[in-house]
């Protein structure tokens, strides 16, 4: 539980001041993530909108981990290219891989009851960049990045 040494031993294992990993493997790592994610953002130099949209995605993606694959990790950190200063976010699990990633990226699909199928197809339109790799054999890789100008709040 929060506060308690194990439980932070398992969710930050590295903090950097470009980078953060979070490991999830508990239920109340996806709000861990969202914590984290939203001060990253901020310290980024993202919006208070921005930091909303981007800690959405963690909560998406570690909620999606958690869920489908059981554990797996987040890897938060700081990306430049020329002018853009940007957050970028690692997914990363070794579960058993979307069966059908073009399906699940369309808006109302889900396996799971009582889900609105809205995850993904959401994680891409909020980010600016998406990418997403999966297969029984790997997993599921997914990674997005969200830009700013530099200088810009």
């Amino acid at each position: 539980m929060p506060g308690n040494e194990r439980w932070m031993a398992t969710t930050r294992c590295i903090e950097k001041r470009d980078q953060i990993h979070i490991v999830l493997a508990q239920p109340w790592d996806s709000e861990h993530a969202i914590i984290e994610t939203r001060d990253f953002a901020a310290g980024t130099g993202f919006n208070k909108t921005d930091q909303a949209m981007i800690s959405t995605v963690a909560a998406e993606l570690s909620t999606n981990i958690l869920r489908y694959a059981g554990k797996g990790e987040l890897f938060l950190r700081t990306v430049r290219d020329g002018d853009r200063v940007g957050v970028e976010i690692f997914a990363v699990d070794k579960g058993p891989g979307i069966k059908d990633v073009e399906k699940a990226m369309s808006d109302n699909y889900t396996t799971t009851k009582g889900s609105l199928g809205l995850g993904l197809p959401s994680v891409k339109r909020i980010m600016d960049d998406f990418e997403i790799e999966s297969s029984r054999e790997v997993g599921t890789r997914i990674t997005v990045r969200k830009w700013r100008e530099n200088g810009k709040r």
